[in-house]
């Protein structure tokens, strides 16, 4: 049985034996050779899959460290401002830990499955008139009146347990790839790289894959106007990659037809990147950052559509080509 993330890094982490585990059994996701995209691109692609989280994304890594800190230190209640994915996860470590979760998301620019999610995971969920940078900047209000604990990736528990995606990928392919690239929402995920690779003394260069309209992309786990750690992605030298949505829904199709693996838009972009020959190295690790179950509409709109036939073996022989 492979341990909770905090047990098998706590020597990397800012733990100690007073702090109370709060686990879903995060961690420890795949590593995923793609060798049908290494061919068609040129290089050694590798997926490192965190859709196998149990919320169904990478903020489980994190989360599962700033909430077992916010419970050793004493926290009533924690709040995040999202656009999914950090909702999710939010409401599932809160109620692993018995205490209240508030969720601010924009209104109708999130994915609907993933405030479905966060509220069967019993988040009190209020949807803000305003984007993204909005709904934070009033959940960092609410926290310093000290009424909540953010746990947003400006809380600095966020990103260590984040940073331990690069000592898996590092520890499973026995040494540092050329390139890692990670999507670009608010950067924190890139900080947490940035984090790790220093922490280990690696030489690997970070991609950050974002799209061009942020403020409008289907890629709603990235749909940030103002990236908070934008300074911070800046610092960790990070390439910043800008890719259509056109180009994110192609790489999001490859991943799927090619590899089968099914991520949500977002996850996309750093193939995207890959695709318009702006990712240098030849061992190079995609970072997929969310399930596909999470946006479950977008895949509904742009997936190929079934084809109706009879329940005949001749019908169906025909109709499938």
């Amino acid at each position: 049985m492979v341990p909770p993330l905090i047990e098998r890094f706590r020597p990397q982490l800012p733990v100690s034996a007073e702090t109370p585990v709060v686990t879903l059994g995060e961690g420890s996701t795949p590593l995923l050779r793609a060798p049908r995209l290494s061919e068609r691109y040129g290089r050694e692609l590798w997926l490192k899959w965190e859709g196998g989280n149990p919320t169904g994304s990478y903020k489980d890594r994190g989360m599962t460290v700033a909430v077992s800190k916010a419970v050793e230190e004493g926290a009533q209640a924690v709040i995040c401002a999202s656009t999914g994915n950090t909702a999710a996860s939010a409401a599932a470590y809160a109620a692993r830990a018995g205490i209240p979760a508030l969720v601010l998301v924009p209104v109708g620019a999130v994915s609907g499955a993933k405030v479905a999610q966060t509220r069967m995971l019993g988040a009190t969920v209020l949807e803000v008139r305003g984007d993204f940078d909005e709904a934070l900047s009033a959940a960092l209000e609410l926290a310093r009146r000290g009424t909540h604990v953010l746990v947003n990736s400006l809380n600095p528990y966020r990103r260590e347990g984040q940073k331990t995606a690069v000592y898996e990928i590092v520890e499973e392919l026995g040494s540092a790839p050329d390139t890692f690239v990670i999507p670009y929402g608010g950067g924190g995920n890139t900080s947490a790289y940035a984090q790790g690779i220093r922490e280990l003394g690696l030489g690997a260069g970070i991609v950050s894959a974002e799209a061009s309209d942020r403020r409008h992309t289907l890629a709603s786990a990235i749909r940030i106007g103002e990236p908070v750690h934008a300074s911070a992605v800046r610092e960790a030298g990070a390439h910043v990659v800008a890719v259509s949505d056109d180009a994110i829904v192609d790489a999001w199709r490859e991943l799927g037809a090619l590899e089968g693996v099914f991520c949500e838009p977002s996850s996309a972009a750093g193939l995207a990147a890959v695709a318009a020959g702006s990712v240098p190295g030849e061992r190079v690790v995609l970072t997929l950052t969310g399930h596909g179950l999470k946006d479950v509409a977008t895949a509904e709109r742009l997936a190929p559509p079934p084809v109706q036939c009879d329940a005949s073996p001749d019908a169906i022989a025909e109709a499938a080509g």
